[in-house]
């Protein structure tokens, strides 16, 4: 406040800042006014702990105490609030009035509060504050003076300021209400003293008062699901909370996070595979502990939960979920029904490479041998696993097209309609329809002679790629003779784009007419 203050000499108060103090004065004034009405329900609930305990004599002194301070805060707030009519009035306001005619009057506040030998209100206020402090000091060792001059107060660095005491610190050249914004903040630090030392005399008579004020129905089923014509079976029962009580608790020994407003411990864990039995269950349990104070001791309740985890059901879908296809990229969705929204996947495999979808539950399998065990985890936990059979990629059917109609090996092709071959590579039918990226033939390389009776009639020529222009051979043959025509390659391109060479073996025998 009063490095506000010094800043304020320096230049020309305006009516905002002026109204600043005001809504700051305001706003301490009506905390103030609530935490005072706090502490007379803390001394209630001290005074109930006190019957409770069956008024010992010990139990009965500390309740005494907490009167004691009571009333001693209540009379210093009294004098505080004394101190302010006084310079309402003096400052020609109207006293009980939260609108000041003049919010500043800076000598009329020096009158009062200074007086011209040391003789105004602030003076007297360092008196009643200190000895508000050597009081509550009783209870609370650490407690400092309230009221301090310049030179014992660690937050003034300023040299300028450091001569000053505390009437001058606080009140010299300062407006009214900035006076009044000093004198709340005092009521709040008196406020605070007294806080502090009913909570200590509070714990010495069992720390934290417990006052059940929160009361509510609860029910507890066996089952939340249940079949039609079976019973459904629950237990309700009362509730009851303390607002005040301030519990640790803790979920199998670890610390679990207590929300404070509704004093709720939050459990949540990720149910750990067990021992299914053949129904897919398994038993498992959970504990937790509640602490508090109760009587000047910590008090411990304990309880264990029971619960059951169900193995969860995936469910695989593909186009051939019975059986995978040899070094293919098999195409599989996992999904568990049961985690719902939890259900966050990664896979692994046996006898395969995986291949993470970009939907939740997808995965490529390539298969690297004849049996492939998939298994599943969702969030670091496993889920199950599942075994697949794996077949080989079936061979393509190699045809030989000519004239744009299949060549006839038994009745023979027309010599003209060889100018133009194609051999074709085709994919078996289940095949091309389970995986049709894995399905892509071509003939890379064949070799095709011309055979006059049983000799070649011209060398033979080979063919890269599964088109041949066969001009020249169609110049020189004569009726009678025979294209003989053997397939050297054939290549497969995968779903990744990649080729490979397919081991194919095929000829013609195709007579010319």
């Amino acid at each position: 406040m009063y490095l506000v203050l010094t800043a304020l000499l320096a230049l020309q108060v305006n009516s905002a800042i002026l109204l600043k103090f005001k809504f700051l004065d305001d706003s301490l004034f009506g905390i103030n006014e609530k935490v005072s009405k706090d502490h007379d329900g803390t001394v209630k609930g001290i005074a109930a702990q006190v019957e409770k305990n069956r008024n010992t004599p010990k139990d009965v002194a500390i309740l005494k105490q907490s009167e004691q301070v009571r009333e001693r805060t209540k009379q210093m707030i009294d004098y505080l609030r004394g101190v302010r009519d006084k310079l309402v009035a003096a400052t020609e306001n109207v006293k009980g009035k939260n609108e000041y005619k003049n919010m500043s009057a800076e000598d009329k506040v020096a009158i009062t509060m200074l007086g011209g030998k040391r003789d105004g209100a602030a003076y007297e206020m360092k008196s009643k504050l200190n000895e508000y402090s050597d009081y509550i000091k009783k209870i609370i060792p650490n407690a400092t003076p309230l009221a301090l001059d310049a030179k014992e107060d660690p937050m003034v660095t300023d040299p300028e300021q450091r001569s000053k005491n505390f009437a001058e610190l606080n009140f010299e050249n300062t407006p009214l209400v900035a006076a009044l914004a000093t004198l709340s903040q005092k009521e709040t630090e008196v406020l605070k003293y007294e806080s502090d030392a009913l909570s200590k005399l509070s714990q010495e008579i069992g720390g934290s008062i417990i006052v059940f004020d929160k009361v509510g129905a609860f029910a507890s089923a066996e089952s939340n699901t249940v079949a039609a014509g079976t019973k459904y079976k629950a237990d309700l029962f009362l509730t009851a909370s303390a607002t005040g009580l301030r519990p640790t608790m803790t979920l199998n020994g670890s610390p679990l996070s207590v929300d404070a407003s509704t004093g709720k411990g939050k459990v949540e864990f990720t149910a750990r595979p067990g021992a299914f039995d053949a129904a897919g269950n398994a038993k498992a349990q959970w504990t937790g502990t509640i602490r508090f104070k109760q009587n000047g001791r910590d008090t411990t309740f304990k309880v264990t939960v029971p619960y059951t985890v169900t193995k969860p059901v995936m469910q695989v879908q593909s186009a051939s979920v019975q059986a995978l296809y040899f070094k293919c990229g098999n195409k599989l969705s996992v999904q568990v029904p049961a985690l719902g929204a939890q259900y966050d996947p990664s896979f692994s495999a046996s006898g395969a490479s995986t291949i993470k979808g970009a939907s939740k539950g997808e995965v490529t399998l390539i298969p690297n041998s004849r049996e492939v065990t998939l298994s599943v985890s969702s969030g670091g936990n496993p889920i199950g696993s599942q075994t697949f059979q794996v077949r080989p990629i079936p061979k393509p059917e190699i045809q030989c097209v000519v004239g744009g109609r299949p060549a006839n090996e038994k009745q023979g092709t027309p010599i003209t309609a060889v100018r133009n071959m194609q051999l074709r590579a085709v994919p078996d039918a289940g095949f091309a329809t389970f995986l049709p990226e894995d399905a892509r033939y071509r003939v890379s390389s064949y070799e095709v002679t011309l055979v006059r009776g049983k000799r070649p009639a011209m060398p033979a020529r080979t063919i890269n790629g599964p088109t041949a222009d066969l001009s020249d051979i169609v110049n020189s043959a004569r009726e009678g003779d025979r294209l003989f025509i053997e397939v050297k390659q054939v290549q497969r391109m995968n779903f990744q784009d990649q080729t490979e060479q397919v081991n194919v073996t095929k000829q013609f025998n195709i007579p010319l007419l």
